[in-house]
């Protein structure tokens, strides 16, 4: 599924439909702005759509996606986290609040690094509550939780001092290869995907 592809239809058709007095046409020339590329300048005409109307689902999914795309990943997940609290049935909140979470975890700020293992947790749990709303079909879910469950065994690995430890990495990784399995049993030519398996597997025969 292209989440951005249905957001702008979605959209397209509710600003049809929402008189300009509302938002005082902010929301229109947010999404207009996103339909450039112009994501700076669609989270400026968007903030002001959210003061005039704060509990409006709409804007909140295009300002989400415009924090986004300008790498503010902090505010995106405040705002998909305000969008879910609004349509907890909306899986691409939780997709992109798993990717933002996931971008922090593997990214963070200095003031953030001790928090890093929860941010890995969050996404897991994003993705894997996107995939239990959207269904077992989307590959885009199972191949994002599979590289948060990668990238989360990497960032314990480092940390291994027990045998319990390195058997909790290792479950990690193995979760990882399932979830990346399901995305080939829908698409088995994508040699990007056959890459991360075997990748995965040289990190847990590391592990021995």
């Amino acid at each position: 599924m292209n989440y951005f592809k249905q957001t702008i239809l979605l959209l397209f058709v509710f600003s049809t439909q929402v008189s300009i007095a509302q938002n005082s046409g902010y929301d229109k020339l947010g999404m207009q702005a996103m339909m450039k590329g112009d994501f700076k300048g669609a989270v400026g005409q968007l903030e002001k759509a959210d003061t005039k109307n704060p509990n409006n689902a709409n804007v909140l999914k295009m300002l989400g996606y415009s924090y986004f795309q300008c790498g503010d990943f902090e505010n995106s997940i405040a705002t998909y986290s305000r969008l879910i609290v609004l349509k907890p049935s909306d899986n691409s909140a939780y997709y992109y609040r798993g990717k933002a979470r996931l971008n922090i975890a593997n990214d963070p700020k200095e003031s953030l690094n001790q928090i890093r293992e929860s941010f890995y947790l969050s996404a897991i749990k994003d993705f894997t509550k996107g995939i239990e709303v959207n269904g077992e079909e989307d590959t885009q879910l199972f191949q994002n939780r599979a590289l948060a469950y990668k990238d989360y065994a990497i960032y314990k690995s480092y940390k291994i001092k027990k045998s319990a430890e390195k058997a909790a990495v290792v479950a990690l990784f193995n979760n990882s290869i399932a979830d990346f399995q399901k995305v080939l049993v829908a698409q088995p030519l994508r040699k990007d995907i056959i890459s991360l398996i075997d990748y995965v597997k040289a990190q847990i025969s590391s592990l021995k």
